[in-house]
């Protein structure tokens, strides 16, 4: 009696075939609830400690979603045991997201299991559906590490103090990035190579732009609800608010520097991005490095940028407020410098516009503590829209010479 043959998951693989499938985009709406609560978490916590657990905490909700796109990448979400995984998936990133506002609280135990459920079972899953194929030893690799960092992560919950916490989260996450530098390397196992990780490089990049999407939409979901706030109950400003222009330029403002970090993502760079890595002969590399790892800087910047909107939404007039301060400039930095890093993995060679820009909001710390909240942002966001005006006019320049 002949054993029967495994089903086939992967997916196929053409021109036009490795497409974006609706139960992804179902999938990244929880992701959207988690930007949410880590925007929240870091305006609770006005801190050093709070921007760094934030920090820890966007780190962990990343590589859960990221690794996940690795998988769908590879196997068809419109398989139905692939569709249960991530239905499955969904459900446990949403508790998680419920529980990030208390993660360093009474939540740390439920964080710590749903980070490692997440890792290892999509792992086992992986490992299952790829039986057969050239994969299999890669994720078998995988599995081993994520064990690792599974059980870093439910120590970690399981500690009560803060610190001891934070550090077995970090070290789980360490795990999880150190595994795939060192191509998950195990003894007797040796390591895979990125051109083993043979991915569909124009749906990996979709698949980041979409988290990139639902970081943007944070910004502008803060900047509506603040404007909401300051409406009264018969839906027009109150008189104190309706005497303060700096409210409405505030708003102008938050907008204008939310649609131009759009602009410097979308106009050129996610484009550019997506065809260099559907025709690179390394995309494995360029999904590493480009996407897994420098991606999350950007997301953390538009999170810190909208954390800062909150605060200039509601007090314009603030001279020199440095919480606020540091999160319009920091927000504003970590963008471009991802931007910069993005555009150094992709196309090689230094951005000029994109790093002179990250100087001159280095160098707008100077002035910070002298002029208002307004000012600041209003400053920060020139510099931005400056940056994709330039590349605008680079562009039809471009083109008028061809």
């Amino acid at each position: 009696m002949t054993e029967a043959a495994p089903r086939n998951l992967m997916r196929v693989r053409g021109q036009g075939t490795t497409r974006v499938t609706n139960v992804e985009l179902f999938f990244d709406l929880v992701y959207v609830f988690a930007v949410t609560q880590l925007s929240h978490y870091l305006l609770a916590h006005l801190t050093v400690n709070g921007a760094l657990q934030a920090a820890l905490l966007l780190a962990m909700v990343w590589l859960v979603w990221v690794y996940t796109v690795w998988v769908t990448n590879w196997l068809d979400p419109e398989q139905i045991p692939v569709r249960l995984m991530l239905l499955g998936l969904m459900l446990v990133s949403l508790v998680m997201s419920a529980a990030l506002p208390a993660a360093f609280g009474n939540s740390g135990l439920l964080i710590g299991l749903a980070y490692a459920v997440m890792q290892v079972g999509r792992s086992l899953f992986a490992v299952w559906a790829l039986r057969g194929q050239p994969l299999l030893r890669t994720f078998q690799r995988l599995l081993a590490w994520c064990c690792v960092s599974g059980a870093l992560a439910i120590a970690g919950g399981l500690v009560p103090s803060v610190y001891p916490r934070a550090v077995f989260w970090l070290l789980a996450v360490g795990v999880d990035v150190l595994g795939s530098v060192t191509g998950f390397y195990l003894p007797g196992l040796g390591r895979s190579a990125t051109s083993e990780w043979d991915i569909e490089g124009r749906h990996f990049a979709e698949r980041c732009h979409a988290f990139i999407l639902i970081a943007l939409g944070e910004s502008i979901l803060v900047i509506g609800a603040t404007l909401a706030g300051l409406f009264g109950q018969h839906g027009s400003l109150s008189a104190q608010q309706a005497e303060r222009p700096a409210t409405i330029a505030a708003f102008a403002v938050a907008f204008a520097g939310s649609a131009a970090l759009w602009w410097l993502y979308f106009d050129r760079g996610a484009s550019e991005g997506a065809r260099r890595i559907a025709q690179s002969a390394d995309p494995g590399r360029l999904g590493r490095s480009a996407y897994t790892f420098i991606h999350p800087i950007m997301v953390a910047g538009i999170i810190v940028v909208a954390a800062a909107d909150n605060l200039v939404l509601l007090r314009p007039d603030a001279v020199g407020a440095g919480s606020t301060s540091w999160l319009i400039l920091g927000g504003t930095g970590l963008y471009l410098g991802g931007l910069v890093a993005f555009r150094l993995n992709v196309r090689g060679g230094l951005p000029r516009r994109r790093t002179a820009a990250l100087v001159v909001v280095a160098l707008l710390g100077l002035v910070a503590p002298h002029v208002t909240a307004l000012v600041l942002s209003s400053c920060t966001a020139a510099v931005v829209v400056a940056v994709g005006v330039g590349d605008y006019l680079e562009t039809r320049t471009g083109r008028a010479a061809a």
